[in-house]
């Protein structure tokens, strides 16, 4: 018999989801199994499936040993380097400024080097992350960016705060601004831009319909120009819908294609000019809590920004 001690990253979860976690070589139809035959308890009583644990309870498991058997412990992200442009950090949350290049999850071509990699080591080295403490949380990212752009990316230290920022990223109470350099000047020097979007998964790209069709999504970009020379401009963007590749794809469909972008832009001349990376930073972060915050209600109202814009400074000596 094993007993595993239910602590504040695992309250709130099913107590099938947590036994995947915590014992990793139970298969799911032993697990089921078990639940029901009263192998496994919560408190020393039976319990279904679906029993939301609290903290403080008690899971007991009448089982074989085998089926605790983890082996050595070895922490994949130890292998990332320690590497981190801090915006800001407390207690539950961690803001790191991305830099352009850097993937946020490991992928079919990188394992070891990722900004959540990263993230982990460094709070491994610093106490606030024991993965042999854990039954199931690690320190995840709340958002992504794709690797190529750069900008702050959100991190949860506790699954408390990963629960509130997903939910107020999904009600877009937290505000994302980005700067961008764009090919010519808009006719407008301001605008929201509108459009129906179309992903085709094949190649990882999309498409933007001027009418509603099934199975596309309506994007609103909203732009500002802040500066204008030598045929480009220096655009602020504020996101109104989150789609993938939303900026690059919107701002090409209307004539004024991102500096260095590959997929939707002019890459092969812009790399005559010295660029090969794509103009693009999530540069400033607002908590707009419309709700409660919970434990993170302290962040509402609170805004963030990164030290340093690139190609702002390099191309219109703007700072941030």
């Amino acid at each position: 018999m094993k007993s595993f001690t239910v602590g504040k990253n695992d309250a709130g979860k099913r107590l099938d989801k947590f036994i995947q976690k915590a014992m990793p070589g139970l298969p799911n139809s032993l697990m089921y199994k078990f639940i029901r035959t009263k192998h496994i308890k919560v408190n020393g009583k039976r319990a279904e499936i679906s029993t939301k644990l609290e903290l403080g309870d008690t899971v007991e498991a009448w089982i074989k040993d085998e089926f605790f058997e983890k082996g050595d412990p070895k922490y994949d992200f130890l292998s990332a380097p320690v590497k981190l442009d801090i915006v800001y950090e407390d207690e539950n949350i961690i803001l790191v400024d991305k830099k352009q290049g850097v993937l946020v999850h490991p992928d079919d071509k990188e394992y070891s080097d990722t900004l959540i990699g990263r993230i982990q080591h460094y709070l491994y080295d610093k106490g606030e992350f024991r993965p042999e403490e854990e039954n199931s949380f690690k320190p995840s990212l709340a958002n992504r960016i794709d690797r190529g752009t750069g900008g702050i990316v959100i991190a949860a230290k506790n699954a408390q705060a990963l629960k509130i920022l997903c939910e107020k990223i999904k009600e877009r109470e937290i505000d994302k601004q980005y700067l961008a350099v764009i090919h010519g000047t808009p006719e407008k020097r301001e605008a929201t831009l509108e459009g129906f979007l179309e992903k085709n998964e094949s190649k990882n790209k999309v498409y933007l319909k001027s009418e509603k069709q099934d199975g596309n999504l309506t994007i609103k970009t909203r732009y500002r120009v802040l500066k204008s020379k030598n045929n480009l401009s220096l655009i602020e963007v504020d996101l109104l819908t989150g789609r993938t590749h939303q900026i690059r794809a919107h701002m090409a469909s209307v004539g004024h294609p991102l500096l260095g972008d590959g997929k939707y832009g002019k890459l092969a001349n812009d790399k005559k000019l010295g660029f090969t990376r794509q103009a693009l930073y999530s540069y400033k972060l607002t908590f707009n809590f419309k709700t409660d915050g919970g434990i993170l209600d302290y962040l509402n109202g609170k805004t963030f920004t990164v030290n340093k814009v690139w190609f702002a400074e390099e191309l219109f000596d703007f700072k941030v």
